[in-house]
């Protein structure tokens, strides 16, 4: 699939891993459109819209005349969100995604892109992408787990009955970068942090640090979106670093790359979450794909932007912010 001179719709192209895989396209020469809920994004080298994916006569309309469709739209946010606003995260998922799909398979669009979640698995230690029909997501992504894995199954569908292979399915791990939600009270893990320490000499960090986490930056994820797309790929894929890294190794990183140093105090009164939670990317690597950005480099990174872009940081984030 060569993504050259194409017609590119990228829904949720304004958020994090959205902007890095606008880039990408607009590097390969193609001719990219940008759906979005923020009305005051200005991307260069594209066409952008306000829309929103939760109504369907919308889908079908943006989807007219697009070659190619990333849909990368969806809910952001902690497992403190999701447990305490499930119908906020999973009914507007789940409107998103049968929407789109339906519109774009009723386009004929020659290729569609469907991002999930790690949060489709069971919490076993090594997360591995046949194993995910054979168990039911973890308690603590239930409702947004479950919410994925409905876009997965409706890709199936549509695959047994139009009899056509043109779908792929991606499921990135813990994914953080530039224009992530930096809001200290609904963000995920590195950028609650990079927020908390910003503003802070002494921070608090829920459980010991022993939590074992995939994290991976959102231009990876964004080359590897491109590259299953331009190679085919229509099985589900793992989107991760392949690397284990403990809680306590990503505070470690961050408090040692403000100009002050951080107190942490970990609160071990707190939930944990899933002890262990890491994707299984080898079947991506074995594909051919290489990871360009390590944690190290890509938290320094984020801390770097943030601190320059602190109010767009914090004032932009609302309940269908974009990954």
């Amino acid at each position: 699939m060569n993504v050259s001179g194409k017609n590119v719709l990228v829904t949720g192209g304004s958020g994090m891993i959205g902007r890095e895989l606008v880039k990408l396209l607009v590097s390969k020469n193609a001719k990219v459109y940008v759906a979005s809920i923020d009305k005051n994004v200005s991307i260069d080298n594209t066409t952008h819209c306000f829309l929103d994916l939760r109504d369907r006569d919308n889908c079908i309309n943006i989807v007219k005349n697009k070659d190619i469709v990333f849909h990368l739209a969806g809910i952001k946010g902690s497992p403190k969100m999701c447990k305490e606003k499930p119908a906020s995260f999973s009914v507007p998922m789940m409107q998103f995604n049968l929407n789109m799909m339906e519109a774009a398979m009723k386009a004929n669009v020659e290729w569609y892109l469907y991002t999930s979640s790690i949060g489709v698995y069971y919490p076993e230690n090594i997360l591995k992408e046949h194993r995910v029909w054979e168990t039911f997501p973890s308690e603590n992504d239930k409702f947004a787990g479950w919410a994925k894995r409905m876009g997965e199954l409706q890709a199936e569908a549509y695959s047994i009955e139009l009899g056509k292979k043109n779908i792929s399915i991606v499921r990135p791990a813990n994914v953080y970068g530039n224009y992530d939600n930096f809001d200290p009270n609904t963000a995920m893990v590195i950028p609650s942090l990079i927020a908390k320490c910003n503003k802070n000499l002494k921070i608090d960090v829920w459980g010991d640090g022993s939590q074992i986490r995939d994290f991976i930056h959102a231009r990876d994820v964004a080359r590897a979106m491109l590259f299953v797309v331009e190679n085919e790929i229509t099985e589900p894929i793992n989107v991760g670093s392949n690397t284990m890294t403990t809680l306590k190794e990503v505070v470690d990183i961050i408090v040692n790359n403000f100009f002050i140093k951080r107190e942490v105090n970990w609160d071990i009164t707190k939930p944990m979450g899933d002890l262990i939670r890491v994707l299984d990317s080898s079947k991506l690597v074995n594909y051919g794909f290489k990871h360009n950005v390590s944690l190290k480099e890509g938290i320094i990174e984020t801390i770097n932007w943030y601190t320059n872009n602190e109010l767009m940081s914090t004032t932009r984030y609302n309940p269908f912010t974009e990954k």
